[in-house]
C-alpha cells in the first residue's frame, strides 16, 4: 500500500513566519508532527511519503502514486485542505481526514472518503484493521484520551528537515485549566498525559541523528500542567541528555503561574528552555474572571513576565480583545501592558469562539454566532457579535497592531525585553545560514527598511550593553518585520 500523507498549506499569518523565513532560507517554520506521528503507526510494510505543500508542491506524479491519501489540518489550512482534497478526488484516490480541523467540523466534508477523528492512537488502529478487511466505515471516533506512553515517536526520515527552521515533539497532552474560548480541553482533557522519559529523550536522539541541532518546540497544551512530572521526569532527563551535545534550544507554552516557582523556572532554563508561550489574554480581571482564566486574575502580570525573562526565558504572548466586559479603554490599556511588559512577540486577535468550546455554546444560545472561526489569529475577524460592537472593535484592535508593530514601538519593546533578559544556557550553533541573515537583515532592514535608524540603534546599543544577546536583537529585528508585514493587512 503506498500512502500519502498530506499537509495543507498555512496562509499568511502571525505564526507562519513567512517572511521572517526567507531570511534564513527556510520554507515553513516545522513538520507536520501530528503527521509524522500518524506515519509511525501504518504498517510496516507500507510505503510513505510526505508531501508538505508549504514545502514543496504536490504533483501529480504523487497522485498517481498514492493507493491512499492521508490529510491532516488546522482550522487555519481549511482553504488549502479544501483545495488539496477536491484535487485527490479528481485523480481517484481515497481520501483519510483527521487532526483538529476534521474532528471539529466532522460535517462539513463530504468528499472525505473516512474520517478518522480525535487521537489516532485510538481510532487510526480500528480503520487500518476495518481497511485491511476490505469494510472501512465512514467515521472513526471515540471520547476516549489515548495513554501517550505508547505513542511511537514520529517518521522524521520521510521529511526533509533542511527546510524547516525548528523541530516539534510532545511531551504531554491536556490542560488542567478550562478557559472559555480554549478548545484544548475539549480535545485533549484537563487531566495532562505524558510521556515517559524515555520516549522524549528517543525523540530527540532521532533528531540529533539526522543531524538536526536547531530549536525543538515542545508543542504541549500547557508543559507545566503536571508539574511533578516535569519536575521529576522530564526536566533531568532533558539536562542529562544535553551534556556534551551543543545546540537544540527548546521553547514550549505554558501559563503564567510559571513565575511563581523560581525553582521550575531555574529548573527549565538549566534543561534548555529559553522561550516560552503564555497566554496572557487581557489585563482587565473582569474580562479574565468572564472567560474563566483564572490563573491569571488579581496578578501583578508584567511582574511575572519580567520575573520569567530574567530566569532565562523570554516570554511570547497571546492576547484578546472582544470579551463581553471589555471598554473602549482596553485597547490603550493592551499597548501600555505589551509596552512595560517587554513582550517583543505579541499576537493579539479578536475573540473567536472555535469548535468544542463553552463559549461557541454560549454565542450559539445568546444568537450571537456569526459563522465559524477562522483558526487565524490575527485576520481581524470574529465569529461572534461583540457587546462594543464589530465597527468600534475592529477600529480600536487596528489602533493595537499600529502602535505595537511601529517600529519605534517594537524596537523599543525589543531593548525593554533585552535589560530584563537572562543570558540563556544554550544557543544555537553559529553556521553559515544565520551568518548570512545578519548580513541579510543589515541590508533588508538597516539599508532599505524604513526601521533603519532604530534597527541600527538596537544593533550598536546591544553590542555596548548586552553583547552576548546580539544573535537575540538580530533575530527579534527579523521576526518584528514579519509581524509588521502580516499586520499591515489589519490597520
Amino acid at each position: 500500500m503506498n500512502a500519502l500523507l498530506l499537509y495543507p498549506k498555512f496562509p499568511d499569518t502571525f505564526w507562519s513566519l513567512k517572511h521572517a523565513l526567507r531570511f534564513i532560507r527556510k520554507r515553513a517554520a516545522s513538520p507536520p508532527l501530528g503527521l509524522l506521528t500518524v506515519a509511525a503507526m501504518l504498517p510496516d510494510g507500507w510505503d510513505k511519503r510526505l508531501i508538505d505543500v508549504n514545502v514543496c508542491n504536490l504533483d501529480d506524479r504523487d497522485l498517481a502514486w498514492a493507493d491512499i491519501v492521508l490529510i491532516s489540518a488546522m482550522a487555519v489550512q481549511r482553504e488549502s485542505a479544501c483545495q488539496l482534497i477536491e484535487r485527490c478526488k479528481r485523480a481517484g484516490v481515497k481520501v483519510v481526514a483527521g487532526g483538529p480541523l476534521f474532528t471539529g467540523e466532522p460535517d462539513g466534508f463530504p468528499q472525505v472518503d473516512h474520517l478518522v477523528l480525535n487521537e489516532a492512537e485510538l481510532t487510526l488502529p480500528s480503520f487500518l484493521a476495518d481497511l485491511e478487511q476490505g469494510r472501512p466505515k465512514r467515521v472513526y471516533s471515540t471520547d476516549q484520551f489515548a495513554d501517550v506512553r505508547n505513542t511511537p515517536p514520529p517518521l522524521w526520515g520521510i521529511a526533509d528537515l533542511r527546510r524547516y527552521a525548528m523541530m516539534s515533539i510532545q511531551f504531554s497532552r491536556g490542560c488542567p485549566f478550562d478557559c472559555e474560548f480554549c478548545n484544548v480541553t475539549a480535545l485533549f482533557g484537563r487531566k495532562p498525559r505524558t510521556k515517559s522519559a524515555a520516549q522524549i529523550v528517543t525523540e530527540l536522539n532521532d533528531l540529533y541523528e539526522l543531524g538536526w541541532r536547531g530549536a525543538v518546540f515542545f508543542v504541549d497544551d500547557n508543559l507545566i500542567g503536571n508539574k511533578k512530572e516535569l519536575r521529576t521526569t522530564l526536566l533531568p532527563a532533558l539536562f542529562e541528555w544535553r551534556k556534551g551535545r551543543r545546540g537544540f534550544p527548546f521553547n514550549t507554552q505554558v501559563s503564567i503561574n510559571l513565575a511563581d516557582d523560581q525553582q521550575l523556572m531555574g529548573m527549565m532554563a538549566e534543561a534548555g528552555f529559553n522561550s516560552v508561550f503564555i497566554g496572557i489574554e487581557t489585563p482587565d480581571n473582569n474580562s479574565l474572571h468572564e472567560c474563566n482564566k483564572a490563573q491569571n486574575k488579581n496578578r501583578d502580570l508584567v511582574a511575572d513576565v519580567k520575573r520569567i525573562q530574567r530566569a532565562g526565558m523570554q516570554v511570547q504572548g497571546g492576547f484578546i480583545v472582544g470579551f463581553d466586559s471589555d471598554r473602549p479603554s482596553i485597547f490603550q490599556r493592551q499597548i501600555d501592558f505589551i509596552q512595560a511588559s517587554g513582550i517583543v512577540t505579541a499576537m493579539v486577535g479578536l475573540l473567536q469562539a472555535p469548535p468544542g468550546t463553552r463559549l461557541l455554546e454560549r454565542m450559539r444560545h445568546e444568537g450571537r454566532l456569526l459563522g465559524a472561526s477562522t483558526g487565524d489569529n490575527v485576520d481581524g475577524t470574529t465569529n461572534i457579535a461583540p457587546l462594543m460592537g464589530l465597527k468600534a472593535l475592529r477600529e480600536g484592535y487596528a489602533k493595537i497592531l499600529r502602535h505595537i508593530y511601529s517600529p519605534k514601538s517594537y524596537y523599543a519593546r525589543v531593548r525593554t525585553f533585552l535589560r530584563e533578559f537572562r543570558t540563556p544556557n544554550v544557543r544555537t550553533p553559529l553556521g553559515p545560514q544565520r551568518i548570512l541573515a545578519v548580513a541579510r537583515s543589515a541590508f533588508r532592514l538597516g539599508v532599505i527598511g524604513r526601521e533603519r535608524i532604530q534597527f541600527w540603534s538596537l544593533m550598536w546599543w546591544t553590542l555596548l550593553h548586552r553583547p552576548r544577546l546580539f544573535g537575540h536583537a538580530v533575530t527579534l529585528a527579523i521576526s518584528g518585520y514579519h509581524f509588521r508585514r502580516v499586520c499591515q493587512a489589519q490597520k
